[in-house]
């Protein structure tokens, strides 16, 4: 009995991996006006987006700046026990170290792509703006440019929160979001639930997208 196969008679299996997400805070914790208040509130958006980015089995980190250092107080993790306990005793104080928060940064970003190569990552970087501590002879806030261009060369997603006072916003924030081609909020339109919907709208929806 003839029959003919034609191209549409085969099928192809194509197996698709989910892309996962890394969301790596980078929290200034240094002192500023309200820092404490505005920490506060930011926190609360934080632990929505963690327990959001666990039930989708993405990865969190979370690296603090404060006196003269940056600190990787929660190394990658997709445990929201972990990052609850990170996020509930950060110190604050002292003076701005910018330039060494945004180094870091940049270190566990490129360990992650070597690691988990088809990791999306998205920082969130919670800060006035203002950087004073130089880890070279450059001043800070140029210091701080710098580094934050390294980091959007390499197409990273970035979101910057601004945690300076309206009345005493000079723009530092913006300007280091326009260096690393990332959208800059303030707290005083973002309040924790419209902050961690703007993030995951972030997640979901990539640069260019």
């Amino acid at each position: 009995m003839a029959f003919a196969i034609r191209p549409s008679d085969f099928h192809r299996k194509v197996r698709v991996k989910k892309t996962s997400n890394l969301v790596l805070f980078v929290v200034d914790a240094s002192w500023s006006m309200a820092v404490a208040e505005r920490m506060s509130a930011t926190k609360g958006a934080i632990l929505s987006l963690l327990t959001d980015a666990y039930q989708r089995r993405d990865r969190v980190g979370l690296v603090v700046f404060q006196k003269d250092r940056a600190t990787l107080v929660l190394p990658p993790t997709n445990s929201v026990m972990l990052a609850q306990r990170a996020l509930t005793d950060i110190p604050v104080g002292g003076k701005t170290p910018l330039s060494a928060g945004l180094h870091m940064t940049h270190q566990v970003l490129g360990r992650e792509r070597i690691l988990h190569p088809d990791v999306q990552p998205l920082v969130i970087l919670l800060t006035d703006g203002a950087g004073n501590v130089s880890m070279t002879a450059m001043p800070p806030q140029d210091e701080a440019h710098r580094l934050a261009e390294q980091i959007a060369s390499e197409n990273t997603r970035c979101v910057v929160i601004n945690m300076e006072h309206a009345a005493f916003d000079q723009g530092l924030a913006q300007a280091l979001a326009e260096h690393l081609k990332a959208p800059c909020y303030t707290l005083h339109e973002l309040k924790a639930e419209t902050l961690y919907q703007t993030v995951k709208d972030e997640m979901d929806n990539p640069r260019g997208g």
